[in-house]
């Protein structure tokens, strides 16, 4: 190989480290606000196919809920036949109750080695990705599976 291919491929290499998870995170992000009932929080669940959901008020991040955190505290999961339960479950609790607040994000600049990083350290799955404090995207363990696979 002569030099200038080991610039290029050291190049290359070193931007494949800088990429920034603002290049893989999903930008249309369903958020809901600390007032909305879980109720609605399910049905956008099972809507968009998606397992967590940004809690912003006035535009700021103030949790993060998961589709977990719901089944957790519904009996659903435990006698699929009496559906009449979920939605007084879902009465009983409010979304501040039960979502993470405070929640791990990450800046839109952060890369995605950093980001992969932090979730194989965590218990969690997902992070919000902030840019100048506003939610701008949701980055989620299957958006890495998916850009590790792209590079085979």
């Amino acid at each position: 190989m002569d030099e200038t291919n080991k610039i290029n491929l050291l190049e290359l290499y070193t931007m494949k480290h800088k990429v920034p998870i603002s290049e893989i995170m999903t930008k249309d992000v369903i958020t809901l606000s600390p007032d909305e009932s879980l109720y609605k929080a399910e049905k956008l669940f099972a809507k968009h196919n998606i397992r967590h959901i940004p809690i912003v008020e006035k535009q700021r991040l103030v949790g993060m809920i998961s589709h977990t955190d719901l089944l957790r505290i519904s009996f659903s999961s435990l006698d699929k036949t009496d559906e009449s339960i979920v939605p007084v479950i879902y009465e009983m609790f409010s979304i501040p109750e039960i979502m993470t607040r405070v929640p791990v994000f990450v800046e839109a600049t952060t890369t995605i080695k950093q980001t992969a990083e932090i979730l194989a350290r965590q218990s969690f799955h997902s992070l919000p990705v902030l840019d100048k404090g506003k939610l701008v995207g949701i980055v989620t363990t299957t958006d890495l599976i998916n850009y590790l696979l792209a590079q085979y």
